[in-house]
């Protein structure tokens, strides 16, 4: 593990989340998650985690089989399954005595002097107490951005940036950006530059692909933080990067000088 303390943003997409066919979620992903992050906590590091999936946590309980195309009955299974969200988080980081915190964010509460100062100083003192890992995720039943666009891909960045975090590491169901042969690019130093290597395609149950997370890669490189996507469903990714290591796509954050 990294000697260097560091202060990680991890976002979990509901592709890695929820089963393959997204009429559920995934128990064992979130069992194998809060093992690798609380290694982490318990290493010193901070994590905190930008978490999607309310909306297939929601599906059954509204006897729905598979993601609703109207964005009311998304929102309800949204405000149906968060509880269910945080409960299946709650039991999984239980097993390595971490506690886990809510926090429900909508883009206005960051654009909002006042918001933003609040949402930063109580994501500060949660951190502070080193046993408690927050877990942050758009509040779908009055905002829908995130909903429609971008499954908090733009969330986590704007998370990273809001916590002045070192590392955002974007969980997928892919290894990383692909170039026009289908290969892994292991590493990019300037993202303007591979934009054009976005493809469109999206998992069934995911609503952001490469595109909305190279925005996010974006925003938060621009403001210091190195980022980082890869792929949710192989186990040891997040160490990995954390390391330092090759996994997935590395993208060098910007020289600028922190606040």
């Amino acid at each position: 593990m990294s000697d260097k303390r560091k202060r990680i943003v991890l976002k979990f997409g509901s592709g890695i989340l929820a089963k393959e066919d997204g009429s559920a979620l995934e128990t064992a992903q979130f069992v194998r998650f809060a093992s690798e992050v609380s290694a982490l906590v318990k290493a010193g590091h901070e994590c905190i985690i930008v978490s999607s999936g309310a909306v297939a946590a929601g599906l059954r309980s509204l006897d729905l089989t598979e993601r609703p195309d109207d964005l009311p009955t998304r929102q309800a299974c949204a405000a149906v399954g968060q509880s269910k969200l945080m409960e299946l988080y709650a039991k999984s980081f239980a097993k390595h005595k971490i506690t886990v915190a809510q926090l429900l964010l909508t883009h206005d509460d960051l654009d909002s002097k006042l918001r933003y100062r609040n949402a930063k100083n109580t994501l500060n003192r949660i951190l502070d107490s080193r046993n408690v890992v927050p877990i942050i995720n758009e509040n779908d039943s009055v905002a829908v951005e995130e909903l429609r666009f971008g499954d908090n891909d733009r969330l986590s960045a704007e998370v990273a940036v809001l916590a002045n975090a070192d590392q955002l590491i974007l969980l997928t169901s892919v290894d990383g950006l692909l170039d026009k042969k289908g290969k892994l690019v292991p590493k990019v130093d300037d993202v303007r530059k591979v934009e054009s290597l976005a493809r469109v395609e999206k998992g069934k149950f995911s609503v952001g692909g490469m595109v909305t997370k190279l925005q996010a890669v974006k925003m938060a490189v621009d403001a210091g933080v190195q980022a980082a996507i890869a792929n949710g469903r192989t186990p040891g990714r997040i160490s990995a990067l954390v390391e330092g290591k090759p996994a997935g796509t590395i993208f060098t954050a910007s020289p600028v000088i922190k606040l």
